[in-house]
């Protein structure tokens, strides 16, 4: 359809990204043209990035809530990154960005102590937002209103890294952070892995509880075509390879 229609722009999520790019032969048809797509809503891994490059998509990564009015940060794209090697462009356009000049300011920040953690693309905070944008509140929950702007600024719950060049990127929701033996675990970071692995479609990755640890990651996989006999312990053993180890899911499970 994007083809026969003359389709030149298109907003989706990843979910979508991932049933274009791995459509049959038989739905496929090659796109005349460039065609602009726009993703928000869970980070994409940028192996799915790089793949709808390949498929003929120029991809702007957004990012932002209900409460900040819909977008309010973007991936503003930088004509040199183009010169990158096709992987390390697809990490850069998996970051999600800039505030929007409408947008006061932006931040990451611990949520704790209200400091803005360093540029340096390794500690996590808080992502956090201020500005004339932002919600006045949730609609007759003042609990939930004063929570939410504890400190000054508007709590997105979504946690990130600061880059050196100012670019933010999520790592997680807080609720989802895996905490195993005390050490958190993005299970963002997980799927990205588990998304380059060439026999897996799609992933997910949550806490299982454990004795020991307290938390462990538990990988959700569905393998593609041709890659039937890919077992728990080549998954396992492919993560270890690329993760530190306490980072690596202790369970899969096949869809």
């Amino acid at each position: 359809a994007l083809a026969q229609y003359g389709v030149t722009h298109l907003c989706g999520a990843p979910v979508v990204m991932g049933m274009l790019i791995n459509a049959t032969e038989a739905e496929r048809k090659p796109l005349p043209h460039r065609v602009e797509f726009f993703t928000a809503a869970a980070p994409p891994p940028a192996s799915v990035i790089g793949s709808m490059e390949e498929n003929g998509f120029a991809i702007t990564h957004l990012y932002g809530l209900t409460e900040t009015y819909g977008p309010s940060v973007i991936n503003d794209w930088h004509e040199e990154w183009n010169e990158l090697p096709a992987q390390e462009r697809a990490s850069m356009k998996a970051r999600q960005g800039v505030r929007y000049p409408v947008l006061e300011d932006l931040s990451v920040r611990d949520p704790d102590t209200m400091e803005a953690v360093p540029k340096d693309g390794e500690t996590m905070g808080e992502v956090m937002f201020r500005g004339n944008v932002i919600m006045k509140g949730y609609l007759k929950n003042p609990t939930a209103s004063q929570e939410a702007f504890g400190g000054g600024w508007y709590h997105s719950g979504d946690l990130g890294v600061w880059h050196p060049d100012g670019y933010i990127q999520l790592r997680d929701r807080s609720k989802d952070i895996i905490i195993s033996g005390g050490e958190n675990i993005s299970s963002i970071e997980v799927e990205d892995t588990l998304y380059k692995h060439p026999g897996i479609l799609e992933a997910a990755v949550v806490a299982k509880p454990d004795e020991k640890w307290g938390e462990t990651p538990c990988a959700f996989v569905t393998r593609r075509t041709g890659h039937e006999d890919l077992t728990e312990e080549d998954v396992i053993a492919y993560c270890r390879e690329n993760l530190a180890h306490y980072k690596c899911p202790r369970y899969v499970v096949f869809a």
